[in-house]
């Protein structure tokens, strides 16, 4: 139920309605066509003011006005500093801009046409961020912030043989013990599916297919299978944590903490309760084998639905989550 707001004309906190309207607001001397999420008072249908409304609509119409007049998107502002691992700060000093430029932008403020040119092609164009990185390296002030982009484009460019999963699967089994090849891979999807909810950016490019087991990372199957109910033998080889943004790192160490105390079997069972699994297998049987690749719009929006549901606020809000997971699993077994 939503929150109660106040209401002028009853004079009191009332409930309210939502509902979807086409409106025109000015934005830069010109006017923009979009939709307008508008609240009720359930008492007397007058107009309220909710702010999450207010501010979900403002973001409604500077997304219109981006697309209109070719700005980039705010979601691919926020994915950069996650993409190039690159704090944003630095970034704005690489690029020899003012020191709280970039971050202007991340929070919401328009950038020229110019500036957003110049991150449109970072965004898309890892060999140009590359080029940029190495020729403004000065500018930065911590040769560790280099290093770690560094490594970051490295990978990008496919100059490395280690990718973004596979750094993460080194990360979690150096923080878990006995995991077995079927646990890894919902941890994966866990990672993969959480983040997206907390930063509306995908942490691995890879797609996961919905297998009978739920959902599998093909290659990282292929790379495990071997072990096939054992758990996976720990790398006596330590990974370099800083290749992950801190963001990172905290969404996988709650994923870890409240996914990975379950067993492989209880997680599959997991899966099989939602719908990227459950919606991509329409139509086969329980045990028949499919390489459907699970949508990651799908993977996303899910993921953002339960964060909206359990009303989470950070990672460590997962917990809700899986608390109720594991009693509805108990209660159908």
């Amino acid at each position: 139920m939503n929150e109660k707001v106040f209401c002028y004309e009853c004079r009191k906190y009332v409930d309210y309605y939502e509902k979807e309207e086409i409106t025109e607001s000015l934005l830069k001397e010109e006017k923009y066509e979009y939709t307008r999420t508008t609240a009720y008072c359930c008492h007397c249908n007058s107009e309220v003011y909710v702010e999450h409304l207010e501010e979900k609509n403002l973001n409604k119409l500077y997304d219109v006005y981006r697309k209109q007049n070719k700005i980039i998107s705010l979601d691919k502002i926020k994915a950069i500093p996650q993409k190039y691992s690159i704090g944003k700060r630095p970034l704005s000093l690489l690029l020899g801009w003012g020191e709280q430029t970039f971050s202007r932008y991340y929070d919401g403020d328009m950038p020229s046409k110019q500036y957003s040119e110049i991150l449109e092609r970072i965004y898309e164009d890892p060999a140009y961020y590359n080029e940029l990185l190495q020729k403004n390296k000065s500018n930065l002030k911590s040769e560790t912030a280099y290093v770690k982009s560094r490594k970051a484009v490295g990978v990008l460019l496919g100059g490395s043989e280690t990718t973004r999963i596979s750094l993460a699967v080194s990360y979690i089994l150096g923080k878990c013990e006995d995991v077995t090849p079927l646990a890894l891979q919902k941890l994966l999807y866990y990672v993969q599916g959480f983040y997206y909810a907390f930063h509306h950016a995908f942490i691995f490019d890879d797609d996961c297919e919905a297998w009978a087991h739920g959902p599998v990372f093909r290659d990282i199957y292929q790379k495990y299978s071997n072990y096939r109910y054992d758990p996976i033998n720990r790398s006596n080889e330590s990974i370099d944590e800083g290749v992950f943004t801190s963001s990172e790192r905290a969404l996988m160490d709650n994923i870890i903490r409240y996914f990975g105390c379950y067993s492989g079997k209880v997680l599959e069972a997991f899966t099989h309760t939602e719908r990227p699994w459950t919606e991509t297998r329409i139509g086969l049987l329980d045990d028949e084998s499919s390489t459907r690749i699970i949508p990651k719009q799908l993977i996303g929006e899910f993921f953002e639905n339960v964060k909206t549901n359990y009303e989470m606020l950070n990672p460590s809000d997962i917990a809700l989550y899986t608390r109720d997971k594991f009693e509805n699993y108990k209660v159908n077994i």
